[in-house]
């Protein structure tokens, strides 16, 4: 049996995975996709990433890409995560760069202009946390941005996306399961 030469370790609620899945749709490659557990970690993925030991990594022909964009939205686990206070401070700081990149966008159908391309790629996998944030941070992301919204929805009709993003029901099990677990510490 041949090895796949594309294969990406991913784990399913990772914006950062979803983000890679779409863009490995959009151009048309074939991989596998193999699922890892936060703990413990594969030898694979400690192999593969050993620095950092994180998802995603593309591995090409044996070879691992380990970076993916760094971006603020770790503000979004700090509103889902967080509470009281500092809960809210986040909140602000949230909508406040989903406000900057709804301006960026504009009236256009994509950040690109009419076609879907690589910022919308790398933005749209963040959409999948959108229920978990309105609900935990008890907020409307539809009434502070409603073109971003708009512009979520239409990037879920291409299949590339809605193929890569779990359902945002999913997310939010995840996420409560993940409160419970850290909780309980």
């Amino acid at each position: 049996m041949e090895e796949a030469s594309v294969v990406l370790l991913d784990f399913w609620p990772s914006s950062y995975g979803m983000r890679v899945k779409i863009a490995l749709a959009e151009k048309g490659i074939t991989y596998v996709c193999k699922q890892e557990d936060l703990q413990p970690k594969s030898s694979l993925l400690l192999k593969m990433n050993p620095i950092h030991r994180m998802i995603p990594v593309l591995i090409h022909n044996g070879k691992p890409i380990c970076e993916s964009l760094n971006i603020v939205y770790n503000v979004i686990k700090k509103v889902w995560a967080g509470n009281g206070k500092e809960q809210e401070e986040y909140k602000k700081q949230l909508i406040e760069c989903l406000k900057t990149l709804e301006n960026e966008l504009g009236d256009k159908s994509y950040f690109g202009g009419e076609d879907f391309g690589y910022v919308d790629v790398a933005l749209v996998p963040f959409t999948s946390w959108f229920y978990t944030v309105e609900t935990f941070g008890k907020l409307s992301i539809e009434e502070e941005c409603p073109k971003l919204v708009a512009w979520a929805k239409r990037c879920k009709r291409k299949e590339s996306v809605a193929m890569s993003l779990p359902h945002p029901h999913h997310i939010y099990a995840f996420a409560l399961q993940y409160r419970d677990m850290d909780l309980s510490k």
